[in-house]
């Protein structure tokens, strides 16, 4: 029988095909090496592509193969991060480039094989113009060599276009690129000036066995076409079925609302809850203004000569606190606005100032001039409303070109020049049905059991990416149709032996609705995880970071984070960075540069809230549009799919809460990934550089002095891990044995070296077999101490019980120790 398309797919990916099945349909996927001979590839090289899951674009086309847990592969960023672990993190450019070249700021570079999948910029309050060109080449191609801003604004066209590219207004203030363009030798990016703020998110492949470099002539509209439309991403899965629930739960209750029997897949939740309604504030886009010390505007308006006085109201952005300004009427001063209250960003506030009747009364005409005075930042303006005897005179739209001709408006020493959309405060009976949705969406919690384990337990609202409220969102994995109060999720979730979804009501209301959950009954094997979450609440602590996932003595990848957040109004909050350190490393394989920017925007989301297939602000809430009194109300999401970071061991994945850790506020995440119940890797051996006995036992020969250094790792500011150790630096050959695990799936050679050296570079040949060099681009000279990671692959060291390595450096190389870690 010859399998439809749909079929395949959903055999390959829960084991259902022979092996000998499985290696033909791998052969002819997208996937297959241009080299690859019409039967396929060899066994090996069959084992190799199998075991990194979808490369390219089948990381969007094969969805369903989320589950599987890949093998010889890592994710790794290059950002602007401040390298001293303070908050300099792309303001000043100090940090952003890795070297320079004639071509410009080199921003990430890797030698060996990989895939870019996430590229992230800021700078200018969105406006990415002033970096120029960038360009991207793999394998000694230039596949993108363009302007960031047109590259972002889709001007390149397809397969650069909307979602997978975005600008600061469909990004909130940042801009990204989400094509995935995998390479199988090399990878450097370069911007032609300074970009400030950015990040790289890319994978590292052990070999290139099953991995095509990325042709920028492929348009994968089909793509495109996928991610614009919403809904199930994946494809389809024969045979499925759905269970239907009513939802009547008490306070305190349960209800079993789906279960299954035998090996299978649930492929869709959804819930249907009315009670939670979405409300949405009341918001108006206007453009404005703002100038600063020694700075001023001025402008012409019409009043009633009957008047007794004139009251002029001014609309601000409240997120400035204490702008104060001296008001002239006419060339003499008569007033002075008042220090403005620090309010909620996002919201619209009104200021008044009256102007006294010596200065207006029996004219028609004023010419009004405000002078900076103080502000903590600067004086902004939207509109002006003039009041006169009773009565609306005139109206000043400030930005609007037209109007500010005809008012005679001018500036001095402007600041910032823009458009806003904020909300106005919504009446009691919106708010009222704002807290019963929150009540309801943190209060219904969603339960998944599979094979006897309940691995999902988890705040609903939260779970469908929009915890404070039911807001709109549209993901890749999940979404929210607020208008009807549906909320719906598709993760592929396998199971060998059944699975049950429960909801439990943790609040203090009844909550009504209907469940529905999609499953097919389908064969499980191969390296499969299932699916999890891992969910949080409460308090931040001072001092330490907010952990979004933490694991040990198990096998994973993170996928992705929904995230609620609560705190001061100033939103300082946001500043936290977020860091990820992979299967016990010292050395975070993710350092970031800010909250707003993890989620791919910037300076503190200053557009609208927005939804795109991969991350999103879904919400934006202040005390007068739902956010508890003197608080800011933030969601947000981001999903790591083609950057998902596998580990083999553990994973901490945390964020900071402010620069340092040191902004009070109530946090609730849910991470989602997919994990084994076992360790995939082992520390094997361990060679100490510097130490005569271990150097013995492990046949070490190298020059270099030994040294000792003490220094700290990157990573937390106010708790650094520091390490005393020996080393040596030498440009002469090194050689060592390790030992290792014969039945291996591939070793990660961990070195611990001094970067106060950037750009360290040697040839690497293991078992007589020569590999790919070992460049380490990074540098630091404060926080010296690196941990990194060189992949070799399982063809070298399958069926070995040893190694032995032998390092050629171009440039000084650094190392206090090499450990072997074994992977299985």
């Amino acid at each position: 029988m010859r399998l439809s398309p749909l079929l395949l797919a959903a055999a390959l990916v829960l084991g259902g095909l022979s092996a000998p099945a499985q290696a033909q349909a791998s052969a002819k996927g997208p996937s297959a090496p241009a080299h690859a001979s019409a039967k396929g590839p060899s066994a090996p090289a069959q084992a190799q592509a199998s075991a990194k899951g979808p490369v390219g674009w089948d990381v969007y086309r094969r969805l369903d193969r989320l589950p599987e847990l890949p093998v010889g592969v890592q994710t790794k960023q290059f950002s602007s991060f401040d390298r001293t672990g303070d908050n300099n993190d792309g303001f000043e450019g100090t940090y952003s480039c890795l070297s320079t070249t004639e071509q410009g700021c080199v921003i990430a570079e890797h030698t060996g094989a990989g895939e870019v999948q996430a590229i992230w910029f800021t700078r200018d309050g969105g406006d990415v113009s002033r970096t120029g060109r960038i360009t991207v080449e793999l394998d000694g191609r230039k596949v993108v060599d363009a302007s960031l801003q047109d590259l972002v604004d889709g001007k390149l066209g397809a397969p650069f276009a909307y979602p997978l590219v975005g600008n600061a207004d469909q990004s909130s203030g940042g801009v990204y690129v989400e094509v995935p363009m995998p390479f199988t030798r090399s990878m450097r990016i370069t911007t032609e000036h300074n970009p400030l703020f950015h990040h790289v998110s890319y994978r590292t492949f052990a070999d290139a066995e099953g991995v095509s470099t990325f042709d920028p002539a492929d348009k994968a509209q089909d793509v495109i076409d996928r991610l614009k439309a919403g809904g199930d991403p994946k494809p389809a899965v024969p045979g499925a079925r759905s269970q239907d629930a009513a939802i009547r739960l008490a306070p305190g209750q349960s209800v079993r609302v789906a279960r299954t029997q035998g090996a299978g897949l649930l492929s869709a939740i959804k819930l249907k809850l009315p009670q939670a309604e979405q409300v949405l504030p009341e918001t108006e886009a206007d453009e404005g203004r703002a100038f600063g010390r020694n700075g001023s505007s001025e402008f012409t308006v019409k009043i009633d000569p009957a008047n007794d006085g004139v009251r002029l109201t001014r609309r601000i952005d409240p997120a400035i606190g204490r702008q104060v300004a001296k008001v002239l009427v006419d060339g003499q001063q008569v007033a002075q606005w008042p220090p403005s209250r620090l309010g909620a960003a996002g919201m619209w506030a009104e200021e008044v100032v009256d102007l006294p009747a010596s200065a207006t009364k029996g004219k028609s005409q004023i010419t009004i001039k405000n002078v900076f005075a103080s502000s903590d930042l600067d004086y902004n303006e939207f509109t002006y409303w003039v009041d006169s005897a009773g009565k609306r005179t005139d109206t000043v739209d400030v930005g609007d070109a037209a109007d500010e001709a005809a008012h005679h408006y001018t500036i001095v020493a402007q600041t910032w020049q823009g458009e806003r959309t904020f909300a106005f405060p919504m009446d009691q009976p919106q708010l009222a049905k704002i807290r019963t949705a929150q009540e309801i969406l943190q209060g219904l919690r969603l339960r998944i059991t599979f094979d006897g384990r309940r691995t999902v337990d988890s705040p609903a609202g939260e779970f469908f990416g929009s915890g404070h409220a039911m807001l709109p969102v549209k993901s890749l994995m999940y979404a929210v149709d607020a208008a009807t109060s549906t909320l719906s999720a598709w993760w592929p979730m396998p199971y060998r032996t059944g699975a049950t979804v429960e909801l439990f009501n943790d609040s203090g209301r009844t909550i009504e609705g209907r469940a529905t959950v999609t499953s097919a009954n389908r064969p499980v094997s191969g390296n499969v995880g299932y699916f999890r979450t891992q969910s949080r609440a409460g308090g931040t602590t001072p001092g330490t970071s907010w952990p979004f996932l933490r694991v040990s003595g198990a096998q994973g990848k993170f996928v992705g984070i929904s995230h609620t957040m609560r705190g001061p109004t100033n939103r300082n909050y946001l500043e936290g960075d977020e860091r990820v350190y992979v299967d016990g490393s010292r050395t975070p394989q993710i350092h970031g540069t800010g909250t707003e920017d993890f989620y791919q925007a910037g300076w503190y989301f200053n557009r609208e809230t927005f939804s795109t297939p991969f991350h999103g602000n879904t919400a934006h809430l202040a005390p007068a549009t739902g956010c508890p009194a003197e608080n800011d109300c933030t969601g947000a999401y981001r999903l790591m799919i083609g950057d998902a970071v596998p580990f083999a061991g553990s994973l901490t994945f945390d964020i900071e809460h402010g620069w340092t850790n040191d902004v009070e506020g109530v946090y609730s995440s849910t991470a989602y990934w997919y994990g084994s119940d076992r360790s995939a890797t082992a520390q094997t051996d361990s060679l100490t550089v510097g130490d005569p006995a271990s150097e013995r036992q492990h046949g070490y020969t190298g020059q270099g002095e030994v040294t000792t250094l003490e220094s700290a790792f990157e990573g937390d500011f106010r708790n650094p891990v520091t390490l005393r150790a020996t080393q040596r630096v030498t440009q002469a050959p090194v050689t060592f044995r390790l030992t290792i695990d014969r039945n291996n799936q591939g070793v990660e050679l961990r070195r611990t070296s001094d970067q106060s050296v950037a750009g360290q570079h040697a040839e690497v040949t293991v078992n007589g077999r020569r590999l790919a060099d070992w460049v380490q681009p990074l540098g630091n000279r404060t926080r010296r101490w690196l941990e990194d990671v060189y992949q070799i692959p399982a063809g070298v060291t399958r069926g070995q019980r040893e190694i032995t390595v032998q390092l050629a450096p171009k440039t000084p190389w650094s190392a206090a120790s090499y450990t072997a870690w074994s992977l299985r």
